[in-house]
């Protein structure tokens, strides 16, 4: 019995060594894992309380990177710029900058032109990146990008130079044909004549300085602010109105046609000016003894029925490289012949503004000596189209007042075009 008791005693007293030595050595191992070592410092980074949370609504693309140019966190607008790629960060100088940063401390910024991700085009990405340090191990990297701002001043830098050259013409010619007149006091035909050309050049800065305020108000103002329904067949007489001496002159037949009684939705003012535009380029561009015709009508559309207006000429036509360029500030197809006409390059740059700002689109059909066709796309009002659909369910009336359509047009009628490619 001594001896049982003896090896029974043994055993307690050898497990609870153990028990002992186990306790021990967790606890051990507990502030083990919790001292920071060079491993953990190298590849576990923790950020800074709350950064996170700002990185997430800052605009800029942002990359956070660790003492071993890892990185510990990107935004998504950095992997879809093409910063950060199988979780390093890609763009070199961007790169050296974080290392520069990190061994002295100093916020750096540069701005750079990154290839474009996905595009075979060679354009570039016009950004500027701002590195700084952030706490004691991580730097910070945030990238904006400038592309969009780049190509507006780029569009703002060449408007202001056109217009300083397309005023400068004819200031330039009204200061020589006043010295002319003032050098031709004696002689009355040559007054006479310099006069004249006088009186074309101030109309031609006239009619610069008014296209100017005009491109200025649609770029600025919201048509839709005093929208109201136009009647289609209003437009087009202001718009004939319009240019009335002009085709006399030439003895060019101004056709209207198509369907009576459209409304479009949007500014009055705005909608004239755009066709009205339409029809002097088509008159301005076309032989004498020519035809210019306006003929609209509804089309059904799966956004809503669309009022299609269409100005077709007989005319010098437009090659396929100029009708991607029709529609510039400026640009002029025949730039010798718009300076004949009185041209101011900004016609077709208003006509797309306004279109656009009602919710419609432009096109163009043209060959090269067999004329053009304009053709303009507006949402139709609302209000007419349920009258027109309630006077189509009344037999024998052909509009909301129930009277027969009339024709009071002067001119001779066209037939509705057919849609160009």
């Amino acid at each position: 019995m001594d001896v049982n008791a003896a090896v029974a005693a043994a055993a307690a007293i050898a497990g609870v060594l153990t028990g002992v030595i186990a306790v021990l050595a967790f606890r051990f191992s507990e502030r083990e894992l919790k001292r920071p070592t060079r491993t953990s410092l190298h590849t576990d980074p923790v950020l800074p309380p709350g950064v996170d949370t700002v990185l997430s609504v800052l605009r800029s693309s942002a990359v956070v990177l660790d003492e071993a140019d890892g990185v510990v966190k990107a935004s998504s607008a950095a992997y879809a710029l093409g910063l950060v790629r199988g979780g390093k960060l890609a763009v070199e100088p961007m790169l050296q900058m974080a290392r520069d940063t990190r061994r002295d401390g100093e916020i750096r910024q540069v701005e750079l032109d990154l290839p474009r991700r996905g595009t075979g085009r060679g354009e570039a990405l016009a950004v500027s990146a701002r590195v700084a340090p952030l706490g004691s191990r991580l730097v910070l990297l945030l990238v904006e990008d400038l592309t969009e701002a780049r190509r507006i001043e780029a569009v703002r830098r060449d408007f202001v130079a056109n217009v300083s050259h397309e005023l400068k013409t004819p200031v330039g010619a009204l200061s020589l044909l006043s010295e002319a007149v003032m050098d031709a006091s004696d002689d009355p035909e040559a007054v006479q004549r310099f006069a004249g050309r006088m009186q074309i050049e101030a109309t031609r800065l006239t009619s610069l300085v008014q296209e100017l305020i005009d491109l200025s108000r649609v770029q600025n103002d919201d048509p839709l602010e005093d929208a109201e329904p136009v009647r289609v067949d209003e437009l087009v007489a202001e718009a004939i109105d319009r240019c009335r001496h002009q085709a006399g002159t030439k003895q060019i037949t101004m056709a209207t046609g198509g369907t009576a009684d459209l409304h479009v939705w949007g500014n009055r003012g705005q909608l004239a000016a755009a066709l009205g535009n339409l029809v002097e380029n088509a008159v301005n561009y076309s032989p004498a003894r020519t035809r210019v015709g306006i003929a609209a009508r509804s089309v059904t559309a799966p956004g809503g029925d669309l009022i299609e207006i269409a100005v077709t000429d007989q005319g010098i036509g437009i090659s396929d490289k100029d009708k991607e360029r029709i529609f510039e500030r400026f640009y002029r197809v025949d730039p010798a012949r718009s300076r004949a006409t009185g041209g101011t390059g900004l016609g077709l740059a208003i006509v797309k503004h306004v279109v656009a700002s009602h919710g419609g689109e432009i096109t163009v059909w043209s060959a090269e000596g067999q004329g053009s066709t304009f053709t303009l796309r507006l949402p139709e009002a609302a209000a007419a189209r349920e009258a027109r659909d309630r006077a189509r369910r009344q037999p024998g009336l052909d509009d909301e007042n129930g009277h027969p359509p009339t024709d009071s047009s002067p001119y001779e009628p066209l037939p509705a075009p057919e849609v160009l490619p």
